[in-house]
């Protein structure tokens, strides 16, 4: 036993050490994936260490001590959650990679249907697409009936899980599979493909965010509309005052999965629409519902939807310039970035694949940017909350339902909010409304 330790220790040693002489690009790609990996533990393990015993005093009016311990065990639980997922899914690109899994892939697919490079490539993505969801389907089922059970959080009946992934997986297959065909014969077909895909992309955006709320959300949950009432009035008033049309007023059955809370709005130019999660109206009271709605109002009045949709086509004309480089058949980049990962043939759908993984890393610290952004729009929302229902006191009272229902941490690090935080941490929104009484 021993013996055979040591053959396959030694035989793992050598094929490490004959990558690290052959392969300078995967070296390269290898060192990026390990320095994120180890900057999601640190800042996850610095986060926790910022959730405090006790609560600090300036949160005493907001948490009760139950309440707080409660979130306390919450954060520990997910984060080591959030730990395991993230190890097995670097180790299951490193075996998946090391082992040849690409190469392995490309081949099968190629003998299965020679005849049709897109064709070809939609079986590649599909093999990929359906490995990765069955082996990372568990974490998903731990993670929505232990841990969000555990703490209350999961209303989701098995029945319902199970409904609820067949209809994902049909809407993937439905949407996803013509628009990836689409995108593999434009590259295959077109000069400057990387133009022309991204156009394609942008319009597909476009189309999605009309089409969601109005077909898509439906097959998940039901609108049923809101009653005549107080708050129906009063949200009503809100809007005319913020000059912010609306067409439509629904309650969401969110409590058909979780007892989390949420609000949005749906619908574009003179069609737009308020949902409003059942857990939500259980909660809160009638000004502090407005209050939540004229911060939302808020991002459209200043102009920060627009804003961050004309940031992500931009932003996605950067990324299909890259893909470019990475899916051109005679382009160096492409020719290194192939052999990094031990295939052969250079082709725009496994092009897609390695991209995704090379960027994954970059694409998350240009997020630091974006969330920075993000954090200041919500700043800006809760400011023109406070000032068109007159006080920041509803706001504010809001937030620290939201905050201690979800168990949200009260002081998260900054390291932790800079990665992953689109909006500002509890302390910070409450000072800034504070300000605005004196």
């Amino acid at each position: 036993m021993m013996a055979q330790r040591k053959m396959i220790q030694d035989i793992t040693e050598q094929t490490f050490l004959a990558f690290i002489e052959s392969n300078f690009t995967g070296l390269a790609i290898l060192i990026m994936l390990l320095l994120m990996w180890k900057l999601e533990f640190i800042a996850s393990i610095l986060n926790l260490k910022a959730f405090a015993p006790v609560i600090p005093s300036p949160l005493r009016d907001v948490w009760a001590e139950d309440a707080y311990e409660k979130a306390r065990e919450y954060s520990i639980s997910s984060t080591k959650f959030s730990l395991i997922e993230s190890t097995f899914s670097l180790a299951l690109v490193l075996v998946f990679w090391f082992a040849g899994g690409f190469f392995w892939f490309d081949s099968l697919a190629r003998q299965w249907f020679s005849g049709s490079p897109i064709l070809i490539g939609m079986v590649f993505l599909g093999m990929l697409f359906l490995g990765q969801y069955l082996l990372t389907l568990p974490l998903s089922i731990y993670d929505t009936f232990v841990i969000e059970e555990k703490f209350g959080f999961n209303k989701t009946t098995p029945k319902t899980y199970i409904i609820d992934q067949i209809k994902s997986l049909a809407l993937a297959a439905v949407f996803g599979i013509p628009l990836i065909a689409a995108v593999l014969w434009i590259f295959l077909n077109v000069p400057h493909a990387w133009l022309w895909a991204w156009l394609l992309f942008s319009a597909f955006q476009l189309v999605m965010m009309w089409l969601a709320p109005a077909v898509i959300l439906p097959l998940f949950n039901k609108f049923e509309p809101m009653p005549d009432g107080e708050l129906r009035s009063a949200i009503e008033v809100m809007a005319k005052k913020c000059e912010f049309p609306i067409s439509g007023l629904y309650i969401m059955d969110g409590s058909k999965r979780s007892t989390k809370a949420n609000a949005f709005f749906t619908g574009f130019g003179k069609t737009k629409k308020i949902a409003l999660f059942d857990t939500l109206l259980e909660k809160h009271d009638t000004a502090e519902l407005v209050a939540i709605l004229a911060h939302e109002i808020g991002h459209f009045r200043c102009k920060h939807i627009p804003q961050r949709l004309v940031a992500s086509i931009l932003q996605s004309a950067v990324m299909f310039f890259l893909i470019g480089l990475a899916t051109d058949s005679h382009g160096k980049f492409s020719r290194m970035l192939f052999d990094a990962f031990g295939v052969a043939d250079i082709s725009p759908y496994v092009g897609l694949v390695l991209f995704g993984l090379i960027f994954a890393p970059i694409g998350r610290l240009l997020g630091i940017v974006s969330n920075q952004w993000s954090r200041r729009h919500e700043f800006e929302a809760d400011a023109y909350a406070a000032e068109h229902t007159g006080s920041p006191v509803s706001l504010m009272s809001a937030l620290k339902k939201l905050s201690t229902d979800n168990l949200s941490h009260p002081t998260p690090h900054p390291l932790r909010v800079a990665l992953d935080y689109s909006h500002p941490p509890l302390s910070q929104r409450l000072e800034a409304l504070a300000g605005r009484m004196r």
